[in-house]
């Protein structure tokens, strides 16, 4: 646990009236076809990232996963309020929102174009469980074709009762992504529940064909290409992702990782950058330091401590710290560095020969032979940062 994480920890345990967690469901399918499933998840993953983007702090799938399992329940389900809050309160959740939705079969049921298979309607409510309140229904009805206007509007009229103050108006709040094809949501949701990598690029791919303007299957293709190592690819989806979107950061800082595998050294600085302008976390401040170094640009050194002394823990840190001062000719304190990392892997070859140059006092000759060797973070981790945030910073 890093300094950050543990404040965190820290401020929960003192503070936990201004710590708040949102759980989303996902709505419950009240119609007779299961095909339609993943209109529900599209719903609760608008209204999350609506939460989200506002500063609050929300639940992921892999949590409200794991409460479905804890009580054997079943997701798109209808469930009765009781089961609704005895999942939000076995993952600890203080809101939840819920609801459910049926599609209508219009025209021809068996035709391929999604836009004409149906009418869609919509209910949802919120239950604050910490203070034992429930907000206010709301319902949308509309064309299926029109599911991207309805779930943002849901979206909206939910923050309208979750936040005291600073609430954005519909307007602002539509402007921060463009409404969407309901073919490529359909494309893009059946992506994210997919199991198989290959399932999942075959999904995203067609919601990028379907609307090529759709920022969450852009980032979902670039992050997959950079898993596989396909940075050109990454870059190029990455780049696309809209800012002001709840996934701008992560995505900026894949494309910074791409930029800099692929050489393009300026870029990922910049990159990092405006990451690090937003959520100064350790990995990104390294990773800028590093863009930095490789431009020889004596702002690394700076950056490579401030993510040192963010975590003094990660042999990481200390090693960029060490090799940025060996590359200065400063050689005493470059070895402290690299000694520490050895502290803490005795196994680390190059540590081991860094420090050995080092102790050689040979400066020039000893950067000379010591070029391109800065060690990137690629974990992106900022829930921490929010947590923490959150508790010092209460938004509603």
């Amino acid at each position: 646990m890093n300094p950050l994480q543990a404040l965190v920890f820290v401020c929960l345990f003192i503070s936990p009236a201004f710590a708040e967690n949102f759980l989303v469901l996902p709505f419950f399918n009240t119609g007779k076809s299961n095909t339609v499933d993943w209109v529900g998840e599209s719903i609760s993953e608008t209204i999350r990232e609506a939460i989200a983007s506002e500063g609050l702090l929300t639940l992921g799938r892999e949590a409200r996963e794991e409460g479905f399992r804890r009580l054997s329940l079943k997701p798109y389900f209808p469930l009765t309020k009781a089961s609704v809050i005895r999942l939000a309160e076995s993952i600890d959740a203080d809101y939840v929102i819920f609801g459910e939705f049926e599609v209508t079969p219009v025209g021809n049921p068996e035709a391929k174009d999604a836009r004409a298979k149906g009418l869609l309607r919509i209910s949802a409510q919120a239950l604050d469980l910490r203070r034992a309140r429930r907000g206010p229904d709301f319902s949308e009805s509309g064309k299926l074709e029109d599911l991207a206007s309805m779930q943002f509007h849901l979206a909206w009229q939910t923050l309208q009762f979750l936040l005291k103050e600073r609430k954005p108006t519909e307007e602002e709040f539509r402007q921060r992504q463009p409404l969407v094809r309901v073919d490529a949501i359909e494309s893009y949701i059946r992506g994210v529940l997919a199991n198989s990598q290959e399932q999942k690029l075959k999904y995203f791919i067609q919601a990028i064909r379907l609307d090529s303007r759709y920022s969450h299957a852009n980032f979902e293709l670039g992050k997959l290409e950079f898993q596989r190592k396909n940075y050109r690819p990454a870059a190029d989806y990455l780049q696309k992702v809209a800012p002001g979107g709840i996934f701008y950061r992560e995505a900026t800082f894949l494309l910074g990782l791409s930029r800099y595998y692929l050489g393009e050294f300026a870029l990922a600085a910049q990159a990092f950058q405006i990451v690090a302008q937003q959520v100064p976390l350790g990995e990104v401040i390294n990773n800028l330091g590093a863009a930095q170094s490789r431009l020889r640009q004596a702002t690394a050194l700076e950056n490579f401590k401030k993510a040192l002394d963010g975590d003094s823990s990660d042999p990481v840190y200390h090693f960029n710290v060490g090799y940025a001062l060996l590359q200065e000719g400063n050689l005493d304190e470059a070895a402290e560095r690299f000694r520490a990392v050895l502290d803490r892997d005795p196994d680390d070859t190059e540590a081991t020969t860094m420090l050995g140059r080092c102790l050689k006092k040979t400066a020039g000759k000893t950067a000379a032979r010591s070029e391109g060797f800065e060690r990137l973070k690629e974990n992106y981790q900022e829930s921490a940062y929010w947590q923490l945030k959150a508790v010092l910073e209460p938004r509603r």
